[in-house]
Order: structure tokens, then sequence, then C-alpha cells
């Protein structure tokens, strides 16, 4: 089983040729409504790729809170314990331009009223997974609080430190796997990570540290693990505001299965590039039986 502790919110998305410029006004060609959040996605993705997935968070008492936890629970995501909170559910403004490229603002909500108290009400199921993740969408000493419990029952710890921010030495010690892309790696060391070799070095910093695995997304260009560079997967991109979610979705539910790091990364890839294909978050991601259609038919123009 895997535990994705982390955000839920609303996705109110507008596309438009461009994205304007400070002070710039564009006009938009549509505007659309989806259930995201990256602890929401990521849980989604892995649920439809066959993972038992049990979420952790929160979400106001509203009718965008309705809407995204009937979409979690259609997708597969056990949302039972998810409670509550008199302010509103997550939401995040996103402007994607004709290349697919995005822009968020994220506004918290009760994604931020998620605190230890919540997560000690929970210990039982962190205390009975496989595997628990958790980005920076939700407060850290929460997330702290909970991979404490994991890692002491001896479960594995995965955090996307996403939005970019530091690590305390305590977290470090306690995240088995790190997947960050390069400008978070660079947030975390406070350094920059402009080439290949600086976020190998960056990597190998952190397990000198603690982290025992270190994953750089490297959007179009792939993944980076272990020195080498796993590339991505070619795609006509429309929509890549859910790519890094589908990437650790399908990692997760890959590496709860077979712990096999490479299996796992080429999982998660296939995931990110068929998410960016379809707009939307979740509405992008596919079904078991869509990925293995599209991971053979990607394998087969490799042969």
């Amino acid at each position: 089983m895997i535990i994705v502790l982390g955000s839920i919110n609303i996705d109110l998305t507008t596309t438009a040729a461009e994205i304007p410029k400070p002070g710039e006004t564009v006009i938009g060609e549509s505007f659309a409504q989806y259930a995201g959040g990256k602890g929401a996605n990521q849980a989604v993705c892995a649920a439809r790729l066959g993972a038992e997935v049990v979420f952790l968070g929160k979400v106001g008492n509203d009718s965008y809170g309705d809407f995204i936890l009937r979409e979690m629970e259609r997708s597969g995501v056990d949302v039972s314990r998810v409670e509550r909170c008199d302010t509103h559910t997550g939401l995040a403004a996103i402007s994607v331009d004709a290349n697919g490229c995005n822009c968020i603002i994220v506004v918290p909500g009760a994604n931020f009223i998620v605190d230890t108290a919540y997560i000690e009400r929970h210990r039982d199921a962190i205390e009975r997974c496989d595997m628990i993740m958790a980005q920076h969408e939700t407060p850290i000493d929460a997330t702290e609080y909970a991979f404490k419990i994991a890692k002491a029952a001896k479960k594995t710890t995965l955090l996307n430190p996403a939005p970019a921010a530091m690590l305390s030495k305590e977290m470090i010690l306690l995240t088995d796997i790190l997947v960050p892309n390069e400008y978070e790696l660079a947030r975390i060391r406070g350094r920059r990570c402009d080439s290949i070799e600086a976020m190998e070095e960056s990597a190998l910093a952190l397990q000198k540290r603690g982290i025992k695995t270190v994953i750089v997304t490297l959007g179009e260009a792939g993944v980076l693990y272990g020195g080498k560079v796993y590339p991505a997967f070619a795609a006509d991109a429309v929509d890549t505001t859910a790519a890094g979610d589908s990437f650790l979705g399908g990692f997760a539910a890959a590496y709860a299965k077979n712990r096999d790091l490479a299996e796992a990364i080429q999982y998660g890839q296939i995931a990110a590039s068929y998410s960016v294909q379809y707009k939307g978050a979740q509405s992008s991601m596919p079904a078991i039986e869509q990925f293995e259609e599209y991971k053979w038919s990607l394998l087969k123009k490799q042969m």
C-alpha cells in the first residue's frame, strides 16, 4: 500500500497563445476546471496504474472539495481519511500557452491546515503502508512527523520537494528517495545546478548527508539517476501541467511493487509522456489499460 500525504486543489485552467507578461493582458482561448494538487495528482496516477493508494490530506467544506474527492475515488484512491475543515479547498490558477508550457499560482487553503495532530490520528495507516510519499504543498512539520512514524516502522519514504524549499537536517535523514527537478535541487543545495555534472555532484552530496536515492527530473530531457541520464520518451505536448506528478505516480506504483529503480523510472517516464498529450492534471493520466497499450507502442519504436 502507498500512502500519499499531500495537497488537494481545484485547478482553474486557462489557455492562450501566450502567457501574459507582468502588466500585460491577453485574450484566452478556453477555460476548464480540473481536479488537481500535487499530492492528489500523484495518488490518482498511482491508483490508475494498479497501486493500492490511501490519501492523507484536507479539503474545505465546499463544492470544490466534493468534486475532487468524487474524482479521486472514481480513480481508485481511498479518500476515507481525508478530513473536511472550515476554510476553502486549495486552489491553483493555471495558465497554459500554445506550446503546452504553464505557470501556476497556488492558494493552499485547507492544505495548510494539515498538522501533526492530524497525522497522529492516522498513525495506524502509516505504520501499515509499504511507502509514503509527500511534497511541499502541505506543512513540512507534518510531513516530517509522518516520515518519523514511517521510518520507525521501517517503511520507505519518498519526498518530492516541490515547491522548492530548503530541507532540514532531520528531513534529509528521514528521506529514502528524493525526487527534485534541477531548480528544487539547487534550492536544497544552495548553489547553481545548471549542468549534469553540477546536478550529479549535488545529488552525491545529499546522499552523503543521509538520503539513500536522489533522482533528478529534467523535463523533456529525461531523468538523472546514478550518473546516468534516462532520456524522456518523445511526445507532442499539449499541456505539461501534470508531467512531474505523472512521473512520480508511475514511479511509485512500479517501485512499491518490485523495488527496481530503473524499471520504476521507465514506468514514470511512460506515464509522464502519456499525460502531456492531454489537457488537465488528473484528467490526462492513463488507466492501466491505456498505459500498457502506450508502453508497448513506445517500446516497439525502440526496437
